[in-house]
């Protein structure tokens, strides 16, 4: 599923996140940015150890921001690690915002063209999977209705469930037409 928004292009995706051609691909991270299981876990066995030499230089980041590093071995140059909240720890929908707003705003501050989420803090984090589509889908539209070099936007789902969660959620923020 694909939608224009201005210049850019959002797309939903079933696959593997650490295979999508784009320049950055988001890593669900910790604070710590401490790459352990899940997908920080696939982009640190693919993307090798360089990945995870950078964030351990760069210390961390708050819960709703996200930094930027190599990606190592990855076919992706970057890696924007955004950290999600987890579920319970209270505020969830800003901070999951913020954490998307960050993300684009890191790409377009080293003019990138395309990026690729992956569904933020809905794995181990425990955020509801229908909340985190319609409140990082909406964060994303809003952003790209603004002024962006972003060209393509990917939400690279794992599994015919995600990838429906966020084809309703789309349909329900942007409706045909």
């Amino acid at each position: 599923m694909e939608l224009r928004v201005n210049r850019s292009t959002l797309a939903l995706v079933e696959g593997d996140l650490t295979e999508q051609p784009v320049d950055a691909v988001v890593n669900a991270a910790n604070s710590a940015l401490q790459l352990g299981g899940g997908v920080a876990g696939a982009i640190r066995r693919k993307g090798g150890p360089a990945i995870q030499e950078e964030c351990d230089r760069l210390g961390g980041t708050p819960v709703g921001t996200a930094a930027l590093t190599t990606g190592g071995r990855l076919k992706a140059r970057h890696v924007i690690h955004a950290v999600g909240p987890r579920m319970g720890e209270g505020d969830e929908e800003r901070k999951l915002a913020g954490a998307v707003r960050c993300s684009l705003e890191l790409a377009d501050e080293h003019q990138l063209r395309t990026i690729a989420f992956p569904a933020i803090s809905t794995g181990i984090f425990g955020y509801p999977m229908e909340d985190a589509a319609r409140v990082m889908l909406r964060e994303t539209l809003r952003y790209l209705e603004g002024k962006t070099g972003l060209e393509r936007v990917v939400f690279c789902l794992f599994g015919k469930d995600a990838l429906h969660v966020f084809g309703t959620a789309l349909r329900e923020l942007r409706p045909a037409r």
